[in-house]
Parts: C-alpha cells; structure tokens; sequence
C-alpha cells in the first residue's frame, strides 16, 4: 500500500467497501421522498442524496455492480480512475477520471441508473481518491454485486473484461 494512500486511508477514516476498496459515508439527506422500483411497483422511501469518499488502490478493483440511482463520481486525488460500463444494449463506455483534462481526463462522470459498471486504477497509478454522490440516496437493497457467470451470458463479447471484474 503507498503511504499516501494510506495516510488518506487514515484521515479520512476509510473503512473497506464490499465491492472493493476503501470507503465513509459523508453525507446523507435527511429528506427522504417516495422513489418507484419498477414500473407500476410500490414506492420505497429512500433519501434525497448521499455521498461517500471511495480509494482504491493499483491491484484492487471495485467489482461490476449495478444501483437503481444515478451516481455521480468525482476526483480528487491520485491518479486516474477508470470507470467501465457497460449498458443495457451491451456498449461498452471506459470513462477516465483524473487531473489530465489535456489527456482527455474528467474531473466528474455520472453513471445513469441501472448500467452494471466498475472501476479501477489506471494503469502506472498507485490510488485514486474519488466521491460518488448519488440521487436518490444510495441504500444497499438497491444494491446488485454481479454474478461473472450471467453476466458473461448476457454480454459475451466482454467476457475477459468481466472475467477480470468480477469476484
């Protein structure tokens, strides 16, 4: 582990993350407002917004999931994050977060509802440092970790990269 991710690890008071890396929440909205699962279902209660701190290191990554919110990903330090998604249609889209806006790097990303996506260090860094704000609030029963085997059924041409993604 560098010890400048490991000094972060520490000030900010980052605990492990179930789909990998290091985590704490920031924020939570105390409004919560009514949000409909799926189409015609009942609505759930959920906050108006949350956010967290997220770091991952080079070797580790956060594995393919998915969430029922928008999520909205910002850098801050370290070097680039890839975000990878892939959407309903199977398209694959590799989002570079990072300081190199002259290499194409962006400082915000937003992954729209229900897109199974990942993340990890790109190559030659050591950590990224990221927030990831998301609306409606994050709640883990909105939460899906992906299973490699049905998600390399439903999209085969991508199955190194989700063989590589997933745990």
């Amino acid at each position: 582990m560098s010890t400048h991710a490991q000094t972060f690890i520490q000030a900010l008071q980052l605990q492990p993350h179930p789909e990998g890396g290091y985590y704490r929440e920031t924020y939570r909205s105390p409004l919560r407002m009514d949000v409909t699962q799926a189409e015609n279902g009942p609505a759930v209660q959920r906050h108006a917004s949350t956010g967290i701190y997220f770091l991952l290191e080079q070797g580790n990554f956060s594995a393919f999931h998915r969430i029922r919110s928008d999520e909205m990903w910002h850098f801050y330090a370290g070097q680039a994050l890839e975000v990878l998604e892939i959407n309903p249609a199977g398209d694959l889209r590799c989002t570079r977060l990072g300081p190199d806006v002259a290499q194409g790097e962006v400082f915000q990303h937003v992954v729209p509802a229900h897109t199974w996506f990942a993340s990890r260090v790109a190559d030659g860094g050591a950590f990224s440092l990221v927030g990831c704000t998301v609306a409606p609030g994050f709640d883990f029963a909105d939460f899906c970790l992906a299973d490699r085997a049905t998600l390399s059924a439903n999209f085969p041409q991508h199955q190194q990269l989700i063989q590589t993604l997933t745990r």
